[in-house]
């Protein structure tokens, strides 16, 4: 299990090599098998567990508890990246340099700002004639602390928050929280931060009214119940010596635990997630109910996608970005000029002094790119958000997302990538909404305006922005496989 393993390396009890040899075998378990497509060429579809064998059955579980053990370290995308190189350099992935070789099978990673990394192999065609790039995010909702967050009310010491990504804020409130981050000194100095997923830590509460106290309130609506300024949670309460208050007991613990001081505080990011393990659901364990799911679970399967390609044609890159959830903004977001400058970097380290920067726009003119995000499922509950022929349901395989109205990708590309599914067996099918009733959006448009041939899909979630999502085993595998067939192709 990728758990064990990485425990293990942490306690000293096998060597990096131990570890790259684990998760290689890791790998190997779930090595795509010749599953049949689920639709046919009418889009008569049904479930892609009724076709499975015992044995591939077992391999899709396999996978998802290694994707259960990844998704409760990678809570924010600080531990994402962190997690993504320690898996990325057990299999032989190096960081990218200069004057890296750009010899066929080369791996490298390049890690942005600790907040965005691209794993990148090397393939056997020039880079003028493009790339193959799959890009997910790895933000999810949260709550942040505000940079003076510490203050005292009702004898109870509390944080003050923000908030990152659409949520339903009353959804957020009585379960246990940890606070999860990195705090930045004066002195160049980093201090990290992580409580509340170990089963000794504590955890942090925003509390709801009982409804022994609400008259009146329960009649609001419920976007009305509570403010985002009400997001507040809990931190301490017993008052200290002297008359001191209870917000003073939290900052001398702060300072005598993890040597901050409040003013250290202003250059924090601290974020506070649910704390909930990843647990299988359902008498079967067919689903995986787990935090953070809405984009880690593309960004996951992403990144396993690439390990065992071996030496693909097109050079191939996971690229995984931050900040989807507030609008792809900033250096370590889709909007950031990051991207093309690593492509330049690519082109650079091969030529020399004789690139050209025409070189870089034909590259990303001529490359393929997957934006995979997850996206709502049919909910048993209310299904009408859909319609039903273009309904995603868990269960059924990836989904293309074709939403119309100048979203799609062209046809010839979206005929391009049913061969690459269909090739490989991978089941799939297509994702729309009722006209006017939903939406959201993806960071495929940001790689689009770069003249890349851009196409989103993802797997169907329930309760996604929520803090615990629901995904298929089967459908996390799939989206594997799917990126294991593109980067191939």
């Amino acid at each position: 299990m990728y758990s064990t393993y990485l425990n293990r390396l942490n306690k000293g009890y096998i060597s990096m090599f131990s570890l790259a040899v684990s998760v290689a075998i890791s790998v190997v378990i779930a090595v795509p098998t010749a599953y049949s497509a689920e639709c046919n060429e009418n889009m008569d579809c049904k479930s892609a567990w009724g076709s499975l064998t015992p044995v591939e059955k077992q391999t899709v579980f396999a996978f998802a508890e290694d994707y259960k053990d990844f998704m409760d370290k990678a809570r924010t995308e600080l531990g994402f990246v962190t997690e993504a190189i320690k898996i990325a350099e057990a299999n032989g992935f190096k960081p990218l340099r200069d004057d890296s070789p750009m010899t066929p099978g080369a791996k490298y990673y390049d890690n942005n700002r600790d907040r965005a990394v691209s794993l990148i192999v090397v393939g056997e065609d020039d880079f003028s004639s493009g790339l193959h790039v799959i890009g997910s995010h790895i933000d999810s909702p949260r709550l942040e602390l505000k940079n003076v967050p510490l203050y005292e009310k009702g004898e109870f010491a509390l944080f003050q928050t923000n908030y990152h990504g659409g949520m339903k804020r009353h959804q957020w409130t009585n379960i246990p929280l940890a606070l999860i981050g990195r705090v930045d000194k004066k002195d160049g100095t980093t201090v990290q931060i992580n409580i509340g997923m170990n089963d000794d830590d504590p955890v942090f509460v925003i509390p709801e009214v009982s409804p022994h106290t609400d008259r009146g309130y329960g009649n609001k609506k419920v976007s009305e119940h509570l403010t985002a300024e009400d997001m507040d949670p809990v931190i301490a309460h017993i008052p200290g010596p002297d008359g001191k208050g209870v917000s003073d007991q939290v900052e001398a613990y702060l300072k005598d635990t993890f040597g901050i001081s409040r003013g250290d505080l202003v250059s924090a990011e601290l974020a506070l997630v649910p704390a909930m393990k990843s647990r299988d659901m359902g008498f079967d364990r067919g689903l995986i109910a787990a935090y953070g799911q809405d984009d880690r679970l593309a960004s996951y399967t992403n990144v396993m996608a690439l390990l065992d390609i071996g030496v693909p044609t097109k050079t191939a890159i996971a690229h995984l970005v931050d900040n989807e959830e507030v609008g792809n903004v900033n250096n370590t977001g889709a909007k950031s000029q990051y991207f093309s400058n690593l492509v330049s970097r690519l082109i650079e380290a091969k030529m020399g002094d004789d690139m050209r920067e025409s070189y870089v726009r034909r590259a990303l003119s001529n490359s393929r790119m997957i934006s995979i995000d997850v996206n709502p499922g049919i909910n048993p509950m209310r299904p009408s958000a859909w319609e039903p022929l273009n309904g995603p349901r868990l269960g059924y395989g990836v989904n293309l997302k074709l939403y119309g109205r100048g979203f799609n990708a062209n046809s010839e590309y979206i005929a391009y990538i049913r061969k690459v599914l269909d090739d490989d067996d991978i089941p799939w099918q297509t994702a729309t909404y009722k006209v006017g009733t939903a939406g959201g959006g993806t960071i495929g448009g940001e790689f689009s305006r770069q003249d890349m041939n851009v196409i989103d899909f993802g797997v169907p979630v329930l309760s996604i922005h929520t803090p615990y999502a629901v995904s298929a085993k089967i459908d996390v595998y799939n989206l594997y496989r799917a990126c294991n067939a593109f980067f191939k192709k």
